[in-house]
């Protein structure tokens, strides 16, 4: 049976500032990103969801960012590789102190945002996030888009990498997500974003909007949890790769 990881970054609200039904997405998904404070996220809604994660049993990963509250980390910022590894080990620490608490091991890094796609594109900024990973501790998964620098730097250093793909946005002919600042960026229909999903998973193959066929591999599917229609859209990818004998398990599963 194909096996395929749902992961969802959730965490997110900050002070009075509320984003996204946590308890109800936890139910649809496998992994949860966790956001360390940078992007967004502060330390009781840290403590907040690290225990409901636990409580539905979805593995928990760190979505370190970078630090731009007011622009939730999707912009890009001029940082060197040692900046970014320092972020990235800071924020790994901050989350790591509230599993210990709960005697709960971590899961994964997923890049947040501008730091992400910075960082998929960018060899030595790829490279400095994967040695922070490694450094803290070489049992997490590295997760970075598919194909990209980010993957490539983790699987160089020895990394277990998980190859992630999106179900709600749109890809270029070099395998790249569109920008979000184009109007076609993001995929509003249920139904075409888990036919994508599906097809990236069975087929290992996405057509990007130049209408080419893409290879990719996909281990992990993301879907946003801060979306109008979050909760409704991550049930019905769960029960629609369910239903095509897709197994949805937690990559450390």
């Amino acid at each position: 049976m194909v096996q395929v990881d749902l992961n969802c970054d959730l965490g997110e609200s900050f002070g009075r500032y509320q984003l996204g039904e946590q308890r109800e997405i936890l139910q649809y998904v496998t992994s949860a990103n966790v956001a360390c404070g940078f992007h967004a996220g502060d330390p009781t809604v840290m403590r907040e969801t690290v225990k409901l994660a636990i409580e539905y049993g979805v593995k928990i990963g760190a979505h370190p960012g970078l630090p731009d509250l007011n622009g939730f980390g999707r912009r890009n910022m001029a940082i060197t590789p040692q900046e970014g590894y320092d972020m990235v080990v800071y924020q790994i620490g901050a989350l790591q102190a509230f599993l210990t608490i709960h005697n709960e091991e971590m899961q994964h890094v997923k890049p947040h945002g501008a730091l992400y796609q910075m960082a998929s594109q960018d060899r030595e900024l790829a490279e400095a996030i994967a040695q922070a990973v490694y450094d803290v501790s070489p049992s997490l998964v590295l997760f970075g888009l598919s194909g990209s620098e980010l993957t490539k730097a983790g699987e160089k250093i020895g990394l277990r990498t998980a190859h992630e793909v999106f179900a709600d946005r749109t890809y270029q002919s070099d395998g790249s997500l569109t920008s979000r600042s184009q109007a076609d960026a993001l995929i509003t229909d249920q139904e075409q974003a888990v036919s994508q999903v599906i097809k990236m998973v069975t087929e290992r193959k996405v057509t990007s909007r130049q209408q080419t066929e893409v290879s990719l591999q996909a281990d992990t599917v993301c879907i946003h949890g801060d979306g109008e229609h979050a909760v409704e859209f991550a049930k019905y990818i769960y029960e629609t790769l369910t239903k095509n004998n897709i197994s949805v398990t937690a990559i450390s599963r």
